[in-house]
């Protein structure tokens, strides 16, 4: 019955992490300094390595 809890773990690390990258995502977008994005961006690549960033405008 081990297995039906630790299922329930990884999925509710994936959401976190899903809403973790997402709120991130608009917080790069938003941010205006350069070392500010940086910083940003260090953040989600220690979260989630495959992220892809957004297109700053």
């Amino acid at each position: 019955m081990g297995f039906t809890i630790e299922r329930k773990r990884e999925i509710h690390r994936r959401r976190h992490r899903k809403a973790k990258v997402a709120k991130l995502k608009a917080k790069y977008l938003a941010a205006t300094s350069k070392a500010e994005k940086e910083r940003i961006a260090a953040k989600l690549k220690r979260i989630s390595f495959y992220v892809e960033l957004p297109a700053s405008k």
